[in-house]
Order: C-alpha cells, then structure tokens, then sequence
C-alpha cells in the first residue's frame, strides 16, 4: 500500500465539499483503504484549522469524524527535517513527515512544494492524480 501524508487543504475540502475527490480520498481512509501518515504537529494543525474555519456547530459535527481519521493513521516521529524546505513554513511539517516515512504528499497547493520536490526528491500528488493513480 502507498504511503500518503494529507496536506490540510485536501483534509478541509473533504470534509466540507460533497462530491469532491478529496471528499473520496477522505472516504477511503475512515474504511482504512488508505495508508495515512500524520506526525503530532500535523495532527495538531488540523485541529487548529478546522476548528478555526468551521462554524462552531460545524465543528462540533466533524469533530469526531476526525477524531476517527486521526485514530487510524500512523503516526510518525520526526528523526530529521528537512527545514525550510518550502516558502510556506507551515508546509515544513508535511514534508517533514512525508520524508520521514518515504510517503507521497497529497495536496492542492503544489507550488509550494516544488522546492522540496526539486531539491530532496519529495512526491507530490493532487488528489485527482492520486486516485488515477490508485485506480
């Protein structure tokens, strides 16, 4: 199975847009069709931005849904970074995990990983590639 690390976007958009391929790529992993991996500061910025771009009720209701999500990744320590390795350093901590588990980013926001593409090798996907690739 394909190692994957979720950027925060595709996390968002598939929680909150019905008929979305990330809605999907979200879909797959809650049955655990997918290998997710998630350092703790990456758990952590999840958190943050859902509960902070959601209505509070929103939140409420999606709040165990990624309780749940969280439960069935792997969670990775970070044994070496890779910082800066992109001009958005909230990016960091994705290419951090992702490096550290040899997994592939799954993002909509590809242009701020082509340093670390380009530079360390990093694979990124948009999450349609993904399930073209998977299918």
């Amino acid at each position: 199975m394909l190692n994957i690390v979720i950027d925060t976007n595709v996390l968002f958009e598939g929680l909150t847009k019905r008929g979305s391929v990330a809605e999907l790529l979200v879909n797959a992993w809650l049955v655990g069709r997918l290998s997710v991996y998630v350092s703790t500061a990456l758990a952590l910025e999840y958190v943050d931005v859902l509960s902070r771009k959601l209505s509070p009720q929103k939140w409420q209701t999606l709040q165990p849904v990624l309780n749940q999500l969280l439960s069935q990744a792997h969670y990775t320590p970070i044994y070496y970074s890779w910082r800066p390795a992109s001009p958005d350093p909230g990016d960091d901590h994705v290419i951090d995990c992702a490096m550290n588990v040899n997994a592939v980013v799954v993002t909509f926001n590809q242009r701020d990983f082509q340093l670390a593409k380009n530079n360390l090798g990093l694979v990124v996907m948009s999450p349609l590639e993904l399930v073209t690739y998977l299918a």
